[in-house]
């Protein structure tokens, strides 16, 4: 789960990392009113900044200075409905404006690679680092963070030290990243990111912008609703996750159910290739029900995917396992009459693909319902090309069209 800047910031604040005061604002009007209690706190000086989880912002005109709240709101009417590389700003930040002497980069973040923890720090902050690693690779240092011993002051000071931050801000900035590191273990993050960390002409170290990852693995440990990401998430995959599916909505018309990561990312392939023989038809969507799906998952799993209006057909693709394949089969029934029943008779083209434990009892359940709408197909190939096809024979329509 990656956060919002305010977010990270809200979360830094938390764990004592110091950061600039503001506030969010989701019209122009609101943006006035949190650049007017800044000035009242004597912070006139404030930064209207979009809030998307892209970098390149300032860039694309959504980071602007602002001298007062009439200028605050201005800025916001500018900056509010931009899209900046395909995120729509919904929000913005409106902060205290600091003053700057020099700025440098902070993280910690999971080396997947290594298998450990690794923290990476710069004398060159306020680009993206990757902007640093091709200028001037050797301005940045990478270092191995034992993750029984953590960041203790000595470890802090190295880190500092391996970056070249300069004598001025080496406490500052030490200080801050061991505070950085509580955030990173206490909220199971995989990357927590500082740039620019700022080093203020009266010596203060800040982190003046924020990035945070969590790892949705841990989620079950924390209370992260106050993070979700309602205007940013399709509401489809929103609706997917409450009822636990792994569902991940992509730009197509061929909707994809399968049981297991591997299976379902080679189903997407193979629709994806036949789907070049009838008009560049594509996968409209991951969907993995698991290896142990119910009826139940499987009846959830066929509605999600016939509630996206862009879809015009489905490829059901199971090799049973730990799924049985009648299991599946009394699902897909189950979903179809539930469907019906309330008022919302599918009328797109299923196609489905049985194959392994129970097999032979899945394909008799689905011929004896005589459903119009299912067709059955021995391989996968076969059942790509097939959806592809009625896909491209078929209508843009959602679920009782």
């Amino acid at each position: 789960m990656d956060l919002f800047e305010h977010q990270a910031k809200e979360l830094f604040a938390e764990y004592g990392v110091p950061v600039t005061p503001g506030r969010v604002a989701y019209d122009a009007a609101g943006a006035r009113e949190v650049a007017a209690e800044l000035a009242a706190a004597n912070s006139p000086r404030v930064v209207v900044k979009a809030q998307v989880k892209t970098g390149g912002r300032g860039k694309a005109g959504g980071v602007k200075l602002a001298a007062g709240p009439d200028e605050a709101q201005a800025a916001a009417e500018q900056i509010l409905g931009l899209d900046i590389k395909g995120h729509i700003v919904h929000k913005v930040l409106v902060t205290e404006a600091s003053d700057i002497a020099a700025e440098y980069y902070l993280s910690f973040l999971l080396d997947r690679a290594e298998r450990t923890f690794l923290a990476i720090c710069s004398v060159e902050g306020g680009v993206e680092i990757e902007e640093v690693a091709h200028s001037n690779p050797g301005a940045i240092a990478r270092i191995p963070i034992d993750p029984l011993v953590g960041v203790d002051a000595a470890k802090a000071a190295e880190i500092v030290a391996a970056g070249r931050l300069p004598g001025e801000a080496a406490d500052g900035a030490a200080a801050l990243a061991r505070k950085l590191w509580d955030v990173f273990v206490g909220e199971d993050a995989t990357l927590v990111e500082v740039n620019p960390l700022v080093l203020t002409p009266d010596g203060r170290v800040l982190a003046l912008d924020g990035k945070v990852t969590l790892d949705d693995n841990a989620a079950y440990r924390h209370d992260w609703t106050r993070f979700a990401d309602t205007e940013g998430t399709d509401p489809i995959e929103t609706r997917a996750r409450a009822r636990h599916l792994n569902y991940v909505k992509l730009d197509g018309e061929v909707g994809i159910i399968g049981n297991g990561a591997g299976l379902v990312m080679s189903t997407l392939d193979v629709v994806a290739y036949a789907g070049e023989q009838f008009g560049g038809m594509r996968p409209a969507n991951f969907l993995d029900i698991g290896g142990g799906a119910s009826a139940e998952v499987m009846a959830d799993g066929l509605e999600i995917v016939l509630s996206d209006p862009a879809v015009r057909s489905v490829m059901v693709n199971v090799f049973g396992g730990i799924t049985s394949c009648d299991a599946v089969a009394n699902g897909i029934v189950s979903a179809i009459g539930m469907l019906g029943g309330r008022g919302e008779p599918v009328r797109h083209p299923i196609v489905v693909r049985l194959d392994g434990n129970n097999a032979a009892e899945g394909r008799r359940i689905l011929d004896e319902a005589g459903i119009d709408v299912v067709e059955q197909v021995a391989t996968m190939d076969d059942a790509a090309r097939r959806a592809a096809e009625l896909a491209a024979a078929g209508s843009p329509a959602g679920t009782g069209a």
